[in-house]
């Protein structure tokens, strides 16, 4: 089957032909750095690198893009509101950002351009509007885009033009769908805005949220790339703007293949503080929920459908991925050489998992695949039917599903803290010396470290808890 994405510009699944053969250049809305990401942002940016995971599976070069928002509504009040720098208080929650992908197992982008890195390049592109007839300056110094300018505005959202209230005027980084104005490229500095301000040729001021993104997106990938993602609250205004400005500024069709992921309920209902239904990464990690099993309940359903999230499921959950994580537990006793492979193996079921996700990143059709697979190799296994070249299989399908989503937890001495490793020794020399009360006592000391051991005729190994 040829990989296919459903296209929000065309509300249709497309055959997916990057405009260099080989090379997907690929841009992903990034965080907004005024507080930590929760785990609806999370399940938005776990797609997307699965999106990116499969199409490195599938052979492409990925060239990926995340911005980081470090200046809008939000930063400036949130930093006015703790007396801190806005540069202090973007730094803070970057930081956090980038702890929390590596505990999510997410893949780095190659870029992560941050907004305050491209002002002179916005006032260019906004010079560049201005030129093209397409936006105007207003007497306050702010400068905004003419919607009445651009005849297919409102091509993404599929907004009717008889909707639109076109010669009115946001200022504000979002609005809703219902209120679809001419929206703020330049926003002239006003006192409530502290001391973030840039000189401009229209005075001093900063750029509106949605000139951010176009241009730090054509800035490092050029005028028309391959795929824009982001979640479904960004479709409109974030990206109906977005095109707007590009396609006006450089005359691209700016992203060929646009990809949204729907949002993330919890306990069946919007997530909030409130209902004590608000939760972070952190929130979670520190009452001793696994990341791995967090990442398989933001992952085990379609990113084009509602996804409910409810810690009552993170049991079953957990269950599943030990079902994966036991199977090569069996697989590696009888084979405990194993290294895994510098690139994928494909094997004939790594290519049935593939082709599932091929159609528009089909996941439960993947896990169907994954499961069925699971069960009949531990049969096999219990029936003593697997010859070494089987066994070698299964693993390099393992690797596969590993390299794919990024699920498994790692194995092996040279990842162990030595600390860890420590105490797996002292439990067997305790249980040599048959002293099988301490062995018990150490055995429950690693678990509460996150590890777990298992005893094999070949000696102890050593694995992270899920």
């Amino acid at each position: 089957m040829a990989l296919r994405f459903y296209n929000t510009l065309s509300r249709r699944k497309e055959r997916f032909q990057p405009l260099e053969p080989g090379t997907v250049k690929l841009y992903t809305c990034g965080p907004t750095v005024y507080d930590q990401a929760h785990i609806g942002n999370f399940r938005t940016f776990l797609f997307e690198d699965v999106l990116k995971r499969h199409l490195l599976l599938r052979g492409f070069n990925v060239i990926h893009v995340m911005n980081i928002t470090d200046v809008d509504d939000k930063t400036i009040r949130r930093s006015i509101e703790q007396n801190v720098s806005l540069k202090a208080l973007t730094d803070i929650h970057t930081k956090r950002f980038f702890a929390d992908l590596e505990n999510l197992r997410i893949l780095p982008a190659d870029y992560y351009p941050r907004a305050t890195d491209y002002i002179e390049d916005m006032q260019a592109t906004i010079q560049q509007l201005i030129r093209n007839g397409v936006a105007y300056e207003t007497e306050d110094g702010s400068v905004y885009f003419s919607i009445a300018a651009y005849p297919d505005y409102g091509k993404l959202a599929h907004l009717k033009p008889n909707e639109m209230q076109s010669g009115e005027r946001v200022q504000s980084d979002d609005y809703t769908k219902d209120n679809p104005m001419d929206f703020v490229l330049w926003k002239s500095w006003k006192p409530e805005d502290g001391p973030v301000k840039w000189e401009s040729p229209w005075g001093p001021g900063r750029p509106g949220w949605h000139i951010e993104c176009s241009v730090m997106s054509t800035k490092i990938l050029g005028d028309e790339f391959d795929i824009h993602c982001g979640g479904v609250d960004n479709i409109f205004p974030h990206h109906e703007n977005e095109i707007a400005q590009a396609v006006c500024a450089t005359g691209s069709t700016f992203a060929r293949y646009w990809i949204h992921a729907e949002h993330l309920m919890v306990d069946g209902g919007k997530m909030s503080k409130s209902l004590g239904n608000f939760y972070r990464l952190s929130d979670l990690t520190d009452k001793g929920y696994h990341p791995a099993v967090i990442r398989y309940m933001l992952l085990n359903s379609h990113y084009r459908s509602k996804l409910n999230f409810s810690l009552s499921k993170y049991e079953e959950s957990r269950s599943a991925l030990e079902r994966i994580t036991a199977l090569r537990d069996r697989l590696m006793d009888r084979q405990p050489d194993f290294a895994k492979p510098e690139n994928v193996v494909i094997t004939d079921t790594g290519e049935s998992i593939l082709t599932a996700m091929d159609d528009d990143l089909d996941v439960p059709g993947a896990l169907a695949v994954i499961f069925d697979w699971v069960r009949a190799i531990n049969g096999r296994l219990d029936e003593r039917k697997m010859a070494k070249d089987d066994i070698l299989n299964g693993l390099f399908t393992l690797d596969l599903i590993d390299r794919l989503f990024g699920w498994l937890p790692e194995t092996g001495a040279d990842r162990v803290p030595a600390d860890i490793l420590d105490l797996v020794a002292r439990r067997q020399a305790a249980r040599e010396a048959k002293n099988w009360s301490l062995a018990d006592e150490l055995r429950a000391e690693i678990r509460e470290r996150g590890w777990s051991v298992k005893d094999t005729p070949q000696g102890p190994k050593c694995s992270k808890e899920i």
